[in-house]
């Protein structure tokens, strides 16, 4: 790894730039276990497992794992870099602050705005077209919708808790703070100043454990989660208004829980 370069601002300073060879691993290491999850292991499971929807439950349970995995990712690649996993040396190191002012260097305030459009931008991503349909089973929405997964969740607590660690990991621990916390920081000295683009690129070619998302995800992600995260160097953006999507997703699985 080395230094960060000058430009940029004073909080490239806490962290080390990677390699392109260094963004690739880091890329691979959470895109391929999910993508193997998904396509090889929970049909593996799903036809040994009895009950009701065991290809979704399958998935809802492997896809968890492979996010958790992602936030462990992140903690050894931060203690090998910096030795350390006290608060002080993760918010540096992952840009868990409140947004600065490229321009003035001011704090939070007024700047927390940009999660107005961040949110119209990344809302409007749910309505792009998909270039292809879900696999049978793959779709986590068409699952909430048909008759079947609503019986499954009804009344099921431990499902709903499952669910609810899955999206604590997508959106707070695993893939928001491995691509705009670990990842983005550290992309300037291989991208310069398109590094943002070049992280939403790879964040929407992650997603080969659901494909058909991918080019709704590297328009809208790269505006509403990487653009505003690099600018305000704040990946707590990134983690608000994705974890919107997971906040409006329990409190549906919530009421289908309470039927």
């Amino acid at each position: 790894m080395t230094l960060p370069p000058e430009r940029g601002g004073s909080r490239y300073a806490d962290v080390r730039q990677y390699s392109l060879a260094q963004i690739l691993a880091v890329w691979a290491a959470a895109a391929v276990p999910m993508a193997v999850l998904a396509w090889v292991v929970a049909p593996w499971l799903a036809d040994r497992l009895d009950g009701p929807v065991a290809l979704g439950r399958a998935l809802l349970a492997l896809l968890t794992v492979g996010l958790i995995w992602q936030f462990v990712l992140v903690v050894l690649l931060i203690h090998r870099e910096r030795g350390s996993l006290r608060w002080s040396v993760l918010k540096d190191a992952l840009w868990l602050q409140s947004p600065r002012s490229p321009t003035t260097g001011r704090l939070g305030g007024r700047l927390w705005l940009v999660l107005v459009p961040a949110l119209l931008i990344f809302t409007a991503e749910g309505f792009f077209p998909h270039p292809f349909p879900p696999p049978t089973g793959h779709d986590f929405a068409a699952f909430l919708e048909s008759e079947a997964g609503q019986e499954f969740l009804s009344g099921n607590w431990v499902w709903f808790a499952i669910i609810a660690a899955l999206s604590v990991f997508n959106t707070v621990l695993g893939e928001e703070l491995l691509f705009r916390g670990l990842l983005l920081p550290r992309m300037q000295g291989a991208f310069g100043r398109w590094d943002w683009v070049a992280n939403g690129v790879l964040f929407a070619v992650y997603h080969l454990h659901m494909p058909w998302v991918i080019p709704a995800t590297m328009l809208g992600d790269t505006f509403a989660l990487s653009y505003p995260s690099r600018r305000y160097r704040s990946a707590l953006i990134g983690i608000i208004v994705h974890s919107s999507q997971s906040v409006l997703v329990l409190v549906l699985i919530l009421a289908l829980v309470l039927q």
